[in-house]
């Protein structure tokens, strides 16, 4: 689709082809919608940004809490966005040996216990040993740090 398309869509339209942007949250599509038309990619990406940082604390934190955790259990279950599935398996998550699978489900629970949200990172480029070393590596980071990486 091109961005004339997109900029031409109804409401409804237009927010169902970029709820999923940001995980399972179409509000922010929805809040972009009226600012059409967009004169680049660049400039409906750095709308989409603006809504999440000038969204209130607690829409940011449901939509970091919206993030699967890799290799976690909506992985297991197959529940992932097309996205997600996509960006996991790049990333070698799929193939996990069984001391990666042990060490990341323990990693992903310190650091949901610890920051009350899932680890969140772009996972292209890296593998399963890079994944780890971040995670491992952030679990030292102060709760605001993570708050802001994770958006």
């Amino acid at each position: 689709m091109t961005l004339d398309q997109l900029n031409h869509l109804d409401h409804a339209a237009f927010v169902a082809t970029l709820g999923g942007i940001f995980e399972h949250s179409p509000w922010v599509a929805e809040r972009v919608v009226a600012q059409r038309p967009f004169a680049s990619v660049d400039a409906l990406h750095g709308a989409m940004c603006a809504v999440v940082d000038d969204a209130s604390e607690a829409e940011q934190l449901a939509l970091i809490r919206a993030h699967p955790q890799l290799a976690g259990k909506a992985a297991i279950r197959n529940e992932l966005t097309a996205a997600s599935r996509s960006e996991q398996r790049g990333a070698g998550l799929d193939q996990c040996s069984p001391d990666e699978f042990t060490r990341i489900t323990e990693l992903n629970d310190a650091y949901q216990q610890r920051f009350g949200f899932p680890f969140i990172l772009a996972v292209r480029g890296h593998g399963r040993d890079s994944i780890i070393a971040n995670m491992a590596e952030r679990l030292n980071n102060a709760p605001t740090h993570e708050h802001d990486e994770a958006l």
